[in-house]
């Protein structure tokens, strides 16, 4: 059964454009309808998924929650390359995000007082890697992911 995970792979997709929605929402005040249009995804998807986390479903105006404790399956790099770990919450997920943009501004300027915010944290129980030297050995090896930093489950093909 070649395609046996493609359910599953297109479920894990969607949840994961929703999140997008949900974090685009949270961070510039767009609309559920403006997010969902730049994230291609129809907006009663996105409350399906998510209706936890939206306030306002019978009111009018949708509005994002604060924060909230959703799992988030993404890659963390380690000296190994990158893990999938699940990560729960959306405070957890941005400071995973802003590290990985951190990792990638290091690479591209140099300049590594952009890691110094990260120095000595752990995001699910995994430090964090700010030693320039690894983090340029692991971007030459090719094991950094910087990318995408959601993991989508893997297929059984």
């Amino acid at each position: 059964m070649p395609n046996g995970n493609r359910g599953r792979e297109n479920k894990a997709e969607t949840y994961k454009l929703a999140l997008r929605v949900l974090a685009k929402m949270r961070r510039t005040g767009e609309t559920l309808t403006a997010a969902a249009r730049e994230e291609h995804i129809d907006p009663r998807t996105v409350r399906k998924y998510l209706e936890n986390e939206l306030k306002g479903l019978t009111e009018g105006r949708i509005q994002p929650t604060k924060a909230d404790r959703r799992r988030r399956d993404m890659l963390i790099p380690t000296s190994l390359g990158p893990i999938p770990v699940a990560i729960h919450g959306s405070e957890a997920a941005s400071r995973h995000g802003r590290y990985m943009s951190a990792v990638g501004k290091y690479l591209r300027t140099g300049d590594s007082d952009v890691l110094d915010e990260f120095e000595g944290q752990s995001i699910a129980g995994h430090p964090l890697i700010t030693d320039p030297d690894v983090l340029n050995s692991l971007a030459q090896a090719g094991a950094l992911q910087l990318d995408s930093i959601y993991a989508l489950p893997e297929s059984s093909s």
